[in-house]
């Protein structure tokens, strides 16, 4: 893992602290920051000092979602292998709480990933979206799944059809985050939370995120099939 990518700190007692660093390009995911990240969450995962994870960006944006740079380059026949399903592979293995401090706009990989994780707060300045109709693509990340479940199928669709900018509060309506936090007082808000959950003992804290997911594993593993399935139609590579 690279820690010019995800910075990595234990600033509480049980609590590991990653933060996305790419903050000139708004901590856009390249393949690098896919593997960078899933290797910190993995770390924390294999680390019994470490129960609760959280997760934030670097500079004003929690991230820009897919690098479009890394995508047109990929598009044009560059051989980058993409590191988009290792850190799907990572947050659905990850059997620790984790919490999501959305410092910004969250765009993208940026907003679909939050699903994937338990407890989620956004700063007042956290913008929400996903332009994936828009560019001519299906759903990720099992969003095509999680949003209805998360936020009800016509706000779901709403989402996911027309790509509107969400607030902070309009988050919190629908589900995809737990409460809104002023911008100075997001992070530390975070890990305060986490530390409340890490007064919990670890094997308890498993045994309850691993029943809670197997409630819907197959449902997500499905819709990420049909998702990938979709996504080689969609550009003639089926």
């Amino acid at each position: 893992m690279s820690d010019e990518l995800v910075l990595t700190d234990d600033p509480r007692p049980g609590v590991r602290l990653l933060t996305l660093h790419r903050p000139a390009a708004r901590n856009a995911f390249d393949s690098a920051l896919y593997r960078a990240t899933a290797a910190a969450l993995d770390e924390a995962r294999a680390d019994d000092a470490v129960k609760v994870a959280v997760l934030t960006g670097a500079g004003p944006a929690f991230s820009a979602g897919q690098d479009l740079d890394e995508m047109a380059r990929i598009a044009a026949g560059e051989p980058i292998e993409s590191g988009f399903p290792v850190l799907l592979e990572a947050l659905q293995a990850f059997d620790k709480p984790l919490v999501a401090a959305v410092n910004g706009p969250a765009v993208g990989i940026g907003f679909t990933m939050l699903p994937h994780c338990d407890l989620v707060l956004a700063a007042e300045s956290a913008r929400f979206r996903t332009p994936f109709a828009e560019m001519g693509v299906p759903p990720e990340a099992a969003s095509s799944y999680l949003f209805p479940a998360t936020m009800g199928w016509q706000r779901a669709a709403e989402v996911l059809f027309t790509s509107p900018w969400l607030s902070a509060e309009e988050a919190v309506a629908c589900g995809v985050a737990r409460r809104v936090v002023p911008d100075g007082e997001l992070v530390a808000e975070a890990l305060a939370l986490a530390e409340r959950v890490a007064a919990a003992p670890l094997p308890a804290l498993r045994a309850i995120k691993s029943t809670m997911l197997a409630a819907r594993a197959d449902a997500v593993a499905a819709a990420r099939r049909r998702e990938e399935r979709a996504f080689a139609e969609v550009l003639g590579l089926g």
